[in-house]
């Protein structure tokens, strides 16, 4: 018989909906397995389960007329995401104590979507890193097997949905910090086209870089949670794309993408790196599940090339540059004051200088797939790294070029502010998932999502699960590999 979180996040709401289940009794139950294995996994930082079991109640009295399609679900929110009157760290031993007075936009959604919180999941520092080691939370470890990263900086929510902790998560990406833990955990990380989320109320910085998004175990979850996050809101400075009629959940159960020309590739971009075989792999699967469904896969030159990379290093020493109390610097870490030291060196003028020629780099790539509907490459050039991998050498600029090696694709479409989705079609000769990044024009998120439930449908289901899913006495396993997948 199926416990609650072996159902998807929708088939959860459902369950609410049908009177089988309260959103108490969700809750409840999420709760137990976070207190079980939140540490383990290092999924949450800050855990919030009475305010969690009062918003189930309130959940609970809503009239089911009024009630949509994720409503009474468990969810997280990431720590780089405001939440008012919720201590909230951006990683940061920095910030350990700093309480927002106002919600983000997309927690205010969520809110009134009928989503119940459980907490603030675990992310990189500042969001700076693409894994997340800080100091304050257990490092974000990957359930399938714990001697390996969640990645970052939505690393503590991919830990909480891979392990079933919450069915569905908010989490945000600047550089491919959904898509990076979706890839290494086995699920699906959605970065939507620009201006489709609210950065809101403070603002939309990092030049257009970062965005909300959903991570999940299915395709319709994901998009589930994007209707839920992608409301329109007064003010922004980026036109959002149209939404479809039947929202992003009807596109995802229809499945129905056309025919498309899709551009394949595996030559990183940001780094002259050797791709593994396993990455490749799952590029080679996924083209020909998308070649059996009658779409054109045809190989493609990398729209960017490594000659591309000093000016995203540019870009991303300024984006290291939160306001930060001057008196707390120095409880940052290595890598973050190395990012701001070289940031703070970078004069107005190179930085718009180097945006502008970045953006000239980018519009010549697009042009060079111009005929291509969607174009498809690996997440990540490595499938797993271990935790503690990247700072092992204990200097910052290697840590730093690691993360680059690591990760040569996700951040161009940042850049082009391209809808782009980690998927999770490998996997390693371990057990281990390893994803492809599917990505679409600007505004073209539907076909993006159709193509990805269709590609999801033909590979025979994503939601797997690691052994740690059924460990729920396993609080005090340690790094050592316990938790090793089972399929």
């Amino acid at each position: 018989m199926a416990e609650p979180h072996d159902l998807t996040a929708l088939e959860q709401a459902a369950a609410v909906a049908r009177g089988e289940l309260s959103s108490r009794e969700l809750v409840a139950h999420h709760l137990d397995r976070v207190d079980a294995l939140g540490d383990t996994v290092g999924a949450f930082v800050t855990v919030t389960g009475e305010a969690a079991l009062a918003a189930a109640d309130a959940a609970d009295a809503v009239p089911p007329g009024d009630r949509g399609p994720l409503h009474g679900v468990p969810t997280a929110i990431k720590d780089l995401t405001l939440t008012a009157g919720i201590r909230t760290t951006f990683g940061s031993a920095a910030f350990a104590d700093f309480v927002p007075p106002v919600d983000a936009d997309v927690v205010r959604f969520m809110r009134d979507a009928g989503l119940v919180s459980l907490g603030k999941t675990t992310t990189s520092e500042l969001g700076c890193s693409l894994y997340s080691e800080g100091l304050v939370a257990p490092p974000a470890r990957n359930p399938w097997d714990l001697a390996y990263t969640a990645g970052g900086s939505s690393g503590g929510a991919a830990a909480a949905v891979a392990a079933g902790l919450v069915p569905v998560a908010q989490g945000s990406d600047g550089g491919g910090s959904l898509r990076i833990p979706a890839s290494l955990c086995g699920l699906i990380g959605y970065k939507p086209s620009r201006g489709m989320v609210s950065g809101g109320p403070l603002g939309s910085g990092g030049f257009g870089l970062p965005t909300h998004g959903p991570i999940g175990r299915t395709v319709a979850d994901v998009a589930a949670l994007l209707d839920v996050l992608a409301r329109p809101v007064a003010g922004e400075p980026y036109l959002p794309p149209a939404r479809p009629a039947a929202g992003w959940l009807g596109v995802a159960r229809a499945a129905e993408p056309g025919r498309l020309r899709i551009g394949r590739f595996t030559t990183p971009m940001l780094a002259d790196e050797p791709v593994h075989p396993d990455c490749v792999a799952a590029v080679d699967r996924a083209a020909a599940l998308l070649t059996a469904a009658g779409h054109e896969v045809v190989e493609v030159a990398s729209p960017l090339g490594p000659a591309a990379w000093p000016l995203f290093e540019i870009v991303w020493y300024v984006l290291a540059l939160a306001p930060v109390p001057s008196e707390r610097e120095r409880e940052l870490l290595p890598l973050t004051r190395y990012l701001r030291a070289r940031g703070a060196e970078i004069s107005a003028a190179t930085l718009t200088t180097t945006l502008g020629e970045l953006q000239a780099l980018v519009r010549l790539g697009a042009r060079r797939t111009a005929g291509c509907d969607l174009l498809l490459c690996p997440t990540l050039a490595t499938p797993q790294a271990p935790v503690g991998w990247f700072t092992s050498g204990g200097d910052p600029a290697e840590d730093f070029d690691r993360q680059r090696r690591f990760s040569p694709y996700c951040a161009i479409f940042n850049t082009t502010g391209d809808p782009s989705v980690s998927l999770p079609v490998g996997v390693t000769a371990e057990g281990l998932p390893v994803g492809v990044l599917l990505s679409g024009r600007y505004g073209d998120d539907a076909r993006l999502i159709a193509t990805a439930a269709q590609l999801e449908h033909s590979s025979g289901g994503w939601d797997r699960h690691p052994a740690i899913w059924r460990a729920v006495d396993s609080a005090n396993v340690n790094g050592s590999g316990t938790g090793r997948s089972e399929r």
